[in-house]
């Protein structure tokens, strides 16, 4: 089935706006941000540490997923890091889409940060277009940090050189075509015009993605609570069996063997790591891992 007019511009849009928004704004600040702190920041291209020139992560299910930018410690053009940051965008022209959208993120990006949880690792989305305000209140309850260009900044951002993009389900598809191979002949000239404009009306957005992902990654431990846990094991087949039993233990004169360790990790920006560890082994790798 060939393509339609309508669906063909909105890609080519959202192609330009991608590499407007991510290659020419906020990579750039991404980069300077990873050099300064010594980190690696990775992004679609080809690189000897993995195939392809697409980066991918499995989540915790085992499921693989593309994602724009992963920023990592250790990580080298050779070497895969350890991912502390996530970040994946997206654009949609309605808002009839966005809430799928949001939840399509949040699918892919929750289960890598749950496989990372020991990390406690920034995850961001770069949002343009329509998205309502439940599909964005979604995400941030969520824990995502958020760049979002509203469609009217698009609009009034390709004003300034003349374009109209302001298109709706009622714009006729020849007016599509037409749109779409002016996008295709847009000189560096427009593309440096466009670029200044989406930069003057993300830059707020930016900044206080940037901002987020500094306080998250520039954080320090606050204090660490390690709890050795000693008892004996009671399992019951009911509420009332366990309601019993549990006033018959002597809680006051604790015996039984050692159990679990659990970690308790607070950094300065709020953040909190909580895990479990069966032996001093695992849990002093751990415990060396976050020094990196």
């Amino acid at each position: 089935m060939a393509q339609s007019p309508s669906h063909k511009f909105g890609q080519d849009l959202g192609k330009l706006l991608e590499d407007i928004v991510l290659d020419d704004i906020l990579k750039p600040r991404l980069q300077q941000f990873a050099k300064t702190k010594n980190y690696y920041l990775d992004w679609q291209r080809s690189r000897p540490a993995r195939s392809g020139k697409k980066v991918t992560w499995e989540d915790k299910y085992g499921n693989k997923h593309d994602l724009d930018f992963v920023i990592e410690i250790d990580g080298t053009d050779d070497r895969l890091g350890r991912p502390v940051a996530f970040i994946e965008s997206a654009w949609r022209r309605y808002t009839k889409h966005s809430k799928n959208k949001a939840q399509e993120i949040q699918g892919a990006i929750l289960p890598i940060i749950e496989l990372h949880h020991l990390s406690a690792p920034f995850y961001g989305a770069v949002l343009a277009g329509d998205f309502t305000k439940p599909a964005l209140d979604q995400l941030r309850n969520n824990g995502f940090a958020i760049i979002y260009i509203p469609y009217k900044d698009v609009v009034a951002a390709f004003q300034e050189i003349d374009f109209d993009v302001a298109f709706n389900e009622e714009t006729l598809d020849e007016i599509y075509t037409q749109a779409s191979k002016s996008l295709a002949s847009l000189t560096s000239l427009d593309k440096a015009k466009l670029r200044q404009a989406l930069m003057r009306v993300s830059k707020s957005e930016v900044d206080q993605f940037m901002d987020k992902l500094r306080n998250c990654l520039e954080r320090y431990i606050a204090k660490i609570t390690l709890i050795p846990l000693f008892g004996t094991k009671y399992e019951f087949q009911s509420l009332d069996d366990a309601l019993t039993e549990l006033n018959t233990i002597d809680i006051d004169h604790p015996s039984g063997q050692f159990e679990r360790f659990e970690v308790i990790i607070d950094y300065s920006n709020n953040d909190t790591i909580r895990a479990t560890f069966q032996n001093k082994t695992l849990l002093a790798d751990f415990l060396r891992k976050l020094e990196s």
